[in-house]
């Protein structure tokens, strides 16, 4: 007996988020920059959830080709005691698992501060397109910063890179969190 019903194609995964026109990215500068805006404020509020386990307050998601939330993440290493715990590794492995695959092709990492060597590397194995980042890693950032990995024209994937979204808000999350530290290294001195 013939089916009649059309035949959608598959359903979509991940969570939908609230873009205007239903196209991702935006096509105009201005309707990115609010897109951008947008999701490292939702990066940013992952951030702050990694301060309960004092771990470094990074926050990281990933959205895929269509617009849709795959996978968030935030730094758990002292949480779990696991080294590779970064926001940037946990985000990616959330949206491979909403995916059902390994490669991320056409889809946006944002994440509250440069990364490092290691999620560098993920994001180029990933095969992701995008990267939006808050607050540059002059010490160990490796997208721009200390080293350029994600646009190594060695590399077999370059990834674009769109950097300093909402910055000082990403850059102060984690001054507030390291000045305790500083102060116990380096106390005030009395002297006049």
């Amino acid at each position: 007996m013939p089916d009649d019903a059309p035949h959608a194609g598959p359903a979509p995964r991940g969570l939908s988020l609230p873009w205007a026109d239903g196209t991702f990215p935006p096509g105009t500068v201005a309707a990115r920059r609010q897109v951008w805006d947008a999701l490292m404020g939702l990066a940013l509020h992952e951030a702050t959830h990694a301060l309960a386990s004092a771990d470094v307050p990074v926050g990281a998601l990933v959205v895929g080709p269509d617009g849709r939330l795959l996978g968030v993440g935030r730094n758990r290493r002292e949480e779990t005691g696991d080294p590779t715990a970064h926001a940037e590794v946990l985000a990616l492995r959330q949206a491979a698992a909403t995916l059902g695959e390994w490669r991320l092709e056409g889809c946006t990492l944002v994440v509250t501060l440069e990364p490092c060597a290691m999620c560098a590397g993920a994001l180029l194995l990933a095969r992701v397109e995008r990267l939006v980042l808050g607050a540059w890693d002059p010490k160990a950032g490796a997208t721009g910063s200390v080293w350029d990995l994600v646009r190594d024209e060695r590399a077999n994937h370059a990834v674009e890179v769109i950097g300093g979204v909402r910055e000082g808000e990403c850059g102060q999350l984690l001054r507030d969190f390291f000045a305790p530290q500083r102060e116990r290294h380096h106390p005030p001195s009395n002297t006049i």
